[in-house]
């Protein structure tokens, strides 16, 4: 039988307890889901992982693992003379078998008092949903395709193909986390299922940025808008909006248009900030010209006098 490193797959202490064990596989489990990895290996160290979560995180199994002893990765070994009776039922072949297949099946072979009635609570599957801003702001419905880890009536693992629709509840925040109860792999004899966890990823809008449930977006404004202010229509994700622009709005300056952000929980918004930039024409004509030589001429106004310092 050749050696696994549960833990060096998992990259925890030996003397990890449960709540680092799962954290730990929740975040390699991310990084090397299939569906999102760019790791040619990614598939099979997302099987590695899970694996070793499957028998880590049993306490009995984890037991039994650790009656195993320490080898280097990969080592053939032999289990310790009383471990088939400890935790097996004698039948099995150490010399055919494999890890994985050991530990998978472990809870239905350990002597038929307790193993065979043992209730293994199913895989947490976690993936990350990827959501337009528009569908953020109004919620939608996505379905994600999957490959994923799942016991047989035997306790054995296999990946199967599962289809899911999932709701994305309006306001749904980049980088969220959704837990649906549940939703994860079947339970074993008897045991809840798991949960399906969404990481929410926003994709890049085109006049949006997003901050939480607040939005930015530039808005340009003709040199004389900002001198004199104006009233001018802004886009939002509810529909065209009319912004009053206050008199000498300068570059940069920040709007506020309460309310017109992404929806938050209890009902409430975020807001939207219209960020002033100050734009002129590409090709200006000459009459637009000649008001500018008098405009340059009358005016006193000097943005680049805080440069007369002495150095």
């Amino acid at each position: 039988m050749k050696y696994k490193d549960y833990y060096a797959i998992l990259g925890v202490e030996r003397g990890a307890d449960a709540d680092e064990i799962k954290k730990a596989y929740r975040k390699l489990a991310q990084k090397y889901h299939p569906d999102v990895s760019k790791d040619p290996k990614g598939e099979e160290k997302f099987k590695e992982v899970a694996e070793a979560y499957d028998t880590l995180k049993n306490p009995e199994k984890r037991a039994a693992y650790d009656q195993l002893g320490t080898y280097a990765p990969g080592q053939d070994f032999q289990p310790p003379p009383d471990w088939g009776g400890q935790f097996g039922d004698g039948q099995f072949s150490f010399d055919e078998a494999d890890l994985a297949d050991l530990f998978a099946g472990l809870a239905g072979r350990q002597g038929g008092r307790r193993g065979a009635q043992m209730r293994m609570r199913g895989e947490d599957y976690e993936v990350t949903a990827h959501v337009s801003l528009e569908d953020a702001y109004r919620g939608t419905e996505v379905e994600l395709n999957l490959t994923v880890p799942e016991h047989d009536e035997k306790g054995l693992v296999h990946r199967v193909p599962k289809t899911f629709k999932v709701r994305i509840p309006k306001g749904a925040a980049d980088g969220q986390r959704l837990r649906l109860a549940g939703r994860g792999g079947k339970g074993f004899n008897g045991g809840p299922n798991g949960d399906l966890y969404l990481n929410i990823a926003l994709h890049p809008h085109s006049l949006f940025r997003v901050s939480g449930h607040d939005l930015y977006l530039d808005l340009p404004l003709t040199p004389w808008e900002a001198v004199l202010g104006a009233t001018v229509e802004v886009p939002t994700l509810g529909g065209t909006v009319r912004l009053k622009v206050p008199p000498n709005t300068h570059a940069g300056q920040q709007l506020r248009l309460t309310g017109r952000g992404l929806p938050k929980p209890g009902g409430k918004q975020g807001d939207l900030f219209a960020i002033a930039q100050i734009a002129v024409p590409t090709a200006a004509s000459e009459r637009e010209r000649d008001l500018f030589r008098q405009l340059a001429q009358d005016s006193t106004f000097n943005p680049r006098g805080h440069f007369n310092v002495e150095v």
